[in-house]
């Protein structure tokens, strides 16, 4: 798999809490300069970054980032502003106590509102695997596809730790055909890069990536 096919896979993000104008437009600048997927940045900016990047790449935020224990009144009406702002992709984080707490049918509802939110965007949920168990992760696995969100995401890089391998294996195996895998956090090779889409991830959460091709000269 070459560089430019890795770059298409790629959210390039920022999701800092210092994170300045002058960063995200950098990020909105790689993100066009090396076509990447879409720029993950924070709610605050994406109705200034769509307007910059002017159509020329997709505009990628997060709703209940990072702990995701927000109302589901507060996720939707963040969802809603995202979208009217201009977001292309929305990225929402799990309430995981609901989840530990076996609250399935709120963890559902919840994606339902958030996807209904949405008004026909993409939709990532975040389950923050480090947090969880096998079975919390298949049951995830179960109710994103249930949900009929387009992507189950594995981390938000802020829980402790990142994406894995085995949480990819894992997501394969357990969701519908429907739904697509994304993995986030830590991703730091282009080899990395390589072995989760060869494992079936389709998007990457990452900022290494295009940092590695930019410091190799392409």
């Amino acid at each position: 798999m070459n560089t430019e096919e890795i770059l298409k896979h790629v959210d390039h993000t920022l999701l800092s809490q210092t994170a300045t104008w002058d960063e995200i437009r950098a990020i909105c600048d790689d993100g066009v300069k090396y076509q990447t997927a879409s720029v993950c940045i924070p709610p605050s900016y994406v109705a200034q970054a769509k307007e910059y990047v002017n159509g020329k790449t997709a505009v990628c935020t997060v709703i209940g980032f990072p702990n995701g224990y927000n109302t589901t009144s507060a996720k939707v009406f963040e969802t809603e502003d995202a979208v009217k702002n201009g977001a292309d992709e929305i990225d929402m984080v799990i309430n995981v106590g609901w989840l530990k707490d076996k609250k399935y049918d709120l963890v559902e509802n919840e994606i339902r509102a958030v996807r209904a939110a949405c008004e026909g965007k993409i939709l990532k949920v975040i389950i923050e695997t480090c947090f969880l168990t096998e079975e919390e992760k298949e049951k995830m696995c179960e109710i994103v596809t249930s949900a009929k969100a387009d992507y189950i995401k594995t981390s938000t890089g802020f829980g402790g730790d990142g994406a894995t391998f085995d949480d990819v294996r894992l997501f394969k195996e357990n969701v519908g055909a429907d739904v697509k895998i994304k993995a986030a956090g830590g991703i730091s090779s282009m080899e990395d890069a390589e072995e989760f889409l060869r494992l079936g991830a389709d998007r990457l959460g990452t900022s290494r990536i295009v940092k590695i091709v930019k410091q190799s000269g392409v």
